[in-house]
């Protein structure tokens, strides 16, 4: 039973994860083909914009290690779960930040 645990463990991160990329791909694919990726007039906010996924990735990964600290869970199963969650953040605030009509720059 302990086996399976660890199996699963060690799937559950890959299965959320990968899920979650397999459709901000498929939803960035589907803006780019209809012509509706986030364009900014000022190059400080274009750099914003296009760093936002990187930046969710980034933070998941540092909310991933403190919760890995204080839980009893292995640190690359939080870490991963980090990811994948921030890079789905990251996607959504990119969503909203390059929506046409908001002058955030």
């Amino acid at each position: 039973m302990e086996l399976v645990m660890e199996i699963m463990l060690a799937v559950i991160p890959v299965v959320i994860v990968g899920s979650i990329v397999v459709y901000v791909i498929h939803r960035l694919k589907r803006k780019y083909n209809q012509g509706t990726l986030g364009k900014k007039k000022s190059e400080g906010a274009q750099n914003l914009l296009d760093s936002l996924i990187p930046m969710g990735m980034l933070f998941g990964c540092a909310i991933g290690v403190i919760l890995g600290m204080f839980f009893p869970l292995s640190l690359l199963y939080t870490v991963s779960l980090g990811a994948g969650i921030g890079y789905l953040f990251g996607f959504f605030s990119y969503k909203f930040y390059s929506k046409k009509g908001t002058n955030y720059s």
